[in-house]
């Protein structure tokens, strides 16, 4: 995808909140039929995507996310779509291990592994060899094709870069498996090594939208991890580059996260939902709304049509019983059991979900 420019001459009136009808104080408004306008936002956005293969810029983005309830499943639908049109079939399966856990420099307001904040998760050391690969031949067993090594810090020291380097060749031989790697942010020389080391895809989430960065994260700024996203794509490695959404956002700022990302061009977007972590200065926040997740699955499907759009964290607590129809509202990837500091659901119901969705599992790359 390139560069998209927002558009800025139709201004689109937005709700002024998200739903949150998990843990609302009022219950959502009953749904109703679509009106021809509804239709008509809808039927653009069809055309964009399928005929014109085209991005849909902010103000379309932002009509899409200003339809009623009633429009949910038809946004669904057109994502699902695009997701094949623009993706295939396939879906890819990914296991994460946290390798290097808690103990964090950084203050993240979302995030137990900052060692700011008072929460259950304690500072432990880098894993030995031998626990990688065993977590990596459990990963290949599930048909996945990516195993990701995510390290709690705000970018590697020369120590910790040898231990990725030494272990991705590794995995790789043991396993066969593509490695990628979070490890914070990194500097040219380091992006560099990494990608002749033999790392496949580099994760590094921006979270949420720019305007909105400084006030869950003081200790580094969004153009900070912006540039080390630009650097794994200059240095030939694929970006992973993930969304939080419901920690405290606008509307209005995830149509502009939305159009950030279209910038960066990643290969993959992990698509994560606030699961609220005791301690930290976001662990009262309520659960979004399972309708409202689904809406915003099939917004980030339709904002950015080609990318790996992965179910990541706070699926199983936000979308409960309706984690496969989040899966026919543009998802194409899954992280299977348990997340760096939350247990997931088992491996067993998410590719049992597949196989009743007739969802065929294979590794995936950048579409063209």
């Amino acid at each position: 995808m390139g560069a998209v420019t927002t558009a800025t001459s139709s201004p689109v009136s937005f709700r002024t909140s998200p739903t949150n009808d998990a843990a609302g104080s009022q219950p959502p408004p009953p749904q109703v039929a679509l009106s021809a306008a509804d239709r008509a936002v809808i039927a653009r956005a069809e055309t964009a995507l399928l005929d014109e293969r085209r991005l849909l810029n902010g103000d379309e983005l932002g009509a899409l996310a200003a339809l009623p309830d009633g429009a949910v499943m038809n946004l669904a639908a057109l994502a699902h779509q695009v997701r094949l049109a623009w993706c295939g079939p396939a879906v890819e399966v990914e296991g994460i291990l946290s390798a290097k856990t808690g103990g964090c420099p950084e203050d993240c307001h979302f995030c137990s592994q900052s060692s700011r904040f008072d929460t259950p998760v304690k500072a432990t050391p880098f894993l030995d060899t031998a626990e990688v690969l065993a977590a990596a031949r459990e990963t290949a067993a599930l048909g996945a094709s990516e195993f990701c090594i995510v390290l709690a810090l705000r970018g590697p020291d020369e120590r910790t870069m040898r231990r990725i380097l030494d272990l991705v060749p590794l995995i790789r031989r043991d396993t066969g498996l593509h490695v990628a790697v979070s490890a914070g942010i990194l500097s040219t020389e380091q992006a560099r090594r990494l990608a002749e080391g033999g790392v496949h895809r580099y994760n590094h989430n921006v979270e949420t939208a720019r305007s909105y960065f400084p006030s869950i994260v003081s200790t580094h700024t969004w153009d900070e991890r912006a540039e080390t996203c630009r650097l794994v794509k200059a240095h030939g490695m694929e970006l992973c580059c993930g969304a939080l959404i419901n920690v405290g956002e606008t509307v209005a700022q995830r149509i502009e996260l939305l159009t950030q990302l279209q910038e960066l061009d990643p290969t993959e977007v992990p698509l994560n939902f606030l699961n609220p972590r005791s301690g930290t200065p976001l662990g009262d926040q309520p659960i979004l709304g399972a309708w409202e997740a689904v809406r915003w699955i099939a917004l980030f499907r339709l904002a950015l049509p080609s990318v790996i759009l992965r179910y990541a964290g706070g699926r199983e607590v936000t979308l409960r019983d309706l984690q496969a129809i989040g899966m026919t509202a543009g998802i194409n990837a899954l992280i299977v059991g348990n997340y760096l500091t939350t247990l997931g659901r088992s491996a067993d119901e998410d590719i049992q979900m597949l196989e009743d969705l007739r969802m065929p599992i294979g590794a995936l790359t950048a579409a063209i």
